[in-house]
């Protein structure tokens, strides 16, 4: 993971061990530089907030992402695309917090 002095927090896993916090801080960064709805179904985002959100999205994913969602140009598919794929985690993730 190149640059990891540069990210905010940390990158994605593509294990997804780190699902639940990364989509809270990425959610939380985005709103802060006024970006949230990048994400958001039907935003009216102009080319270059979603070209932002985008980078800043795939710099905070692991490089298999990356390469994985290499052809993806849209933030809203991007999350979409990561949501489906892990999505399930938190049936399993939030349970146990729960539990401890």
């Amino acid at each position: 993971m190149a640059n990891i002095e540069n990210q905010k927090f940390i990158a994605f896993d593509i294990s997804g061990k780190n699902y639940l916090s990364w989509v809270l801080d990425v959610k939380l960064h985005l709103s802060a530089k006024k970006l949230r709805y990048t994400i958001d179904e039907d935003n009216a985002a102009s080319n270059e907030e979603r070209i932002t959100a985008l980078i800043f999205l795939r710099h905070h994913i692991d490089d298999g992402l990356k390469y994985e969602y290499l052809t993806v140009e849209n933030p809203l598919e991007l999350w979409q695309n990561l949501n489906d794929k892990f999505e399930h985690l938190k049936a399993v993730v939030l349970p146990k917090a729960l539990n401890d």
